[in-house]
């Protein structure tokens, strides 16, 4: 489950690469961290058929059955988004793509934790070392409720990004889902703009090659910091 990812490019190549003709972000800071329940920039066709940059909360809203308290902090991964709680936000209206140049997993190592606050370090995947543009397919929505419990009830606009089975790079590290990768902008394209039934052919593991490592912590792990190209031997 990818739950921090790195945002380290310009407003205006956001803008080109996605052809946004508004921009509602404010100042894009030139690296941002994101993390659950924060605000993050996303790009989608507004209601009056306009391509914008939007800064929403990453977390939508959980399946009714599954919120524990009174509180609702959101869910950031969607893997099953046939599933009934998920489908009444496939259509185009509720589609985004997140921009993103590095995402991370956690270690697998147990101990394999930062000395200081015991936090578990990270893998930070990416298009090539110098860590290039790419996107999440995304889902987006507004929503009314109650996000932290000290916030009360508010309104606001949320997104997530679909997982999908990992690829031979990420597998070691985090065995259960990767990111749904957008790498062209025909890809991104498609997310935004043509029917489910196409839509979501998109949610499908990226080529072995397609990533690399760009980070990792001191761990007895061994995981190649590029996944061996199709077809070549391990």
């Amino acid at each position: 489950m990818c739950n921090l990812y790195n945002i380290t490019t310009s407003q205006e190549a956001i803008r080109q690469w996605t052809a946004a003709l508004r921009d509602l972000l404010g100042n894009l800071e030139p690296s941002i961290d994101i993390y659950p329940n924060q605000f993050g920039p996303v790009v989608r066709d507004a209601q009056d058929g306009t391509r914008e940059l939007a800064k929403l909360r990453w977390g939508m809203p959980t399946p009714p059955e599954r919120v524990k308290g009174n509180a609702d902090s959101g869910t950031t991964n969607i893997r099953n988004p046939q599933y009934g709680h998920w489908q009444q936000y496939v259509g185009i209206e509720h589609r985004c793509v997140v921009p993103v140049t590095s995402f991370a997993e956690p270690s697998p190592t147990p101990g394999d934790k930062d000395s200081e606050t015991g936090i578990q370090r990270n893998f930070w995947f990416a298009l090539s070392e110098d860590r290039p543009l790419f996107f999440f397919a995304g889902l987006w929505t507004r929503w009314q409720g109650v996000r932290k419990v000290k916030e009360g009830p508010g309104d606001h606009e949320l997104y997530a990004f679909l997982t999908t089975k990992p690829n031979a790079l990420i597998e070691p590290i985090h065995e259960k889902a990767m990111p749904v990768i957008l790498t062209t902008r025909e890809e991104a394209e498609t997310w935004l703009t043509a029917p489910w039934s196409e839509a979501k052919r998109l949610q499908r593991t990226a080529p072995d090659d397609a990533l690399v490592i760009v980070e990792k912590p001191a761990t007895q792990i061994k995981v190649p910091l590029q996944a061996p190209a199709q077809g070549s031997l391990l």
